[in-house]
């Protein structure tokens, strides 16, 4: 079984079976804290995999977690969001393909760091209601930012928390709208001639223990009462924007 598994490049049969438990583990957490699981598990990948792979197998084991995560709560979801987010992520993307070159990483990192944290401490910014308009704007904003950095979860979970009362149709409905910002990565890196059949066995085990994971988390989540979500998502939001000031820094030079 192990030299089985040790055909998929730059990992042995050990390293893939461990990735495969931290895509069930980071899925779970990712439910549970309503954010945070995908960059767990990219932190790890990156350890392993050169950039060229890491990005677009990363995007393919997160498109198809929020995938099964919108399945498993599907009753859940906000159906109005989803085709006006579809609609703005396509307009997002093809004019962020437009001008990829054009604004330094490190300046935006920088300027979504600071405006998240604001965010953290002053929630009603994010405040409203789940109308058609919200939601085609964070799906052009979302894809836009997508091109230049991978925190797109992090900059729209406040928008849709805030108009989600409940934990459960908050984490199903940003499923929702994340698997189309991770699709839309994942047809580019297919377009540019990246060779996914390659880590194709990876991406289908990944997939999978990450179906397994959103089902555990999801019965977690069940458990938990609205207040112990909030205190948990906020600390998971304070982390990740913090990590975007450090990325910022990182890349200006600074550190």
């Amino acid at each position: 079984m192990i030299e089985i598994l040790s055909i998929t490049p730059e990992i042995d049969g050990w390293m893939f079976i461990i990735f495969t438990v931290l895509a069930c583990f980071t899925a779970a957490f990712g439910v549970v804290a309503g954010l945070g699981g995908g960059i767990v598990l990219i932190g790890f990948m990156a350890t392993v995999f050169p950039p060229v792979a890491l990005i677009p197998v990363h995007g393919v084991v997160q498109a198809g977690s929020n995938v099964t995560r919108t399945i498993i709560a599907h009753k859940l979801v906000m159906k109005q969001a989803i085709l006006p987010f579809a609609i703005g992520a396509l307009i997002g993307s093809a004019i962020g393909g437009k001008i990829v070159v054009s604004i330094p990483v490190a300046l935006l990192q920088a300027i979504l760091g600071v405006f998240m944290l604001y965010v953290c401490f002053a929630p009603k910014i994010t405040a409203g209601v789940p109308t058609g308009k919200r939601f085609f704007i964070l799906g052009s904003i979302g894809a836009f930012i997508s091109m230049f950095i991978g925190a797109t979860g992090t900059i729209l979970a406040p928008w849709v928390r805030g108009v989600s009362d409940d934990r459960r149709v908050f984490v199903a409905t940003l499923a929702a709208v994340m698997m189309f910002i991770h699709g839309l990565k994942v047809v580019v890196f297919a377009v540019l001639g990246f060779e996914f059949f390659t880590y194709l066995p990876l991406m289908i085990a990944m997939v999978s223990a990450g179906f397994l994971g959103n089902w555990i988390g999801f019965k977690l989540l069940n458990l938990m009462n609205e207040e112990i979500f909030r205190r948990l998502f906020q600390a998971m939001l304070i982390i990740l924007s913090l990590r975007l000031l450090w990325a910022a820094a990182t890349r200006a030079g600074y550190v």
